[in-house]
């Protein structure tokens, strides 16, 4: 049970349902449970659902796969961390392969620096060996 409910409008629904299906559900879940533990991360998720995976996400027009290679380029240029791991894991989840992420990180360093092509590639090897680790 949750301390604080969602407001499961058209919105939140669309956007839940891209989440879910880019980063597993055990996963979404889980996150999901425990951002309705705050307000205040019950309310930043309930506009990512709504803003970000039903506005833009699950737009026609672009393919997954794609709309990936974008966010990933875009957090790996500013150096958003935390956020380009989550995006590694959904990209792969999304249809992309090691190789086409290190294609991206070289790419970015050149048009975004090599610091943060390091940084990026990085948090891509610490994804990459969380998910081998996993596997087993």
């Amino acid at each position: 049970m949750t301390k604080y409910s969602y407001d499961e409008n058209e919105g939140f629904k669309a956007g839940r349902d891209v989440w879910f299906e880019m980063r597993g559900p055990a996963v979404a879940q889980a996150a999901l449970d425990q951002a309705a533990e705050h307000e205040m991360t019950r309310d930043l998720r309930q506009f990512l659902f709504e803003h970000c995976f039903a506005a833009v996400w699950a737009r026609p027009g672009l393919e997954r796969s794609t709309r990936s290679i974008i966010t990933i380029s875009v957090l790996a240029a500013a150096g958003r961390i935390e956020e380009l791991k989550s995006h590694i894991r959904m990209g792969l989840n999304n249809g992309l392969t090691r190789d086409q992420l290190k294609e991206l990180f070289l790419h970015v360093g050149v048009y975004a620096g090599a610091p943060a092509a390091v940084a990026a590639v990085r948090a891509a090897m610490e994804e990459f060996a969380a998910i081998d680790k996993a596997k087993g």
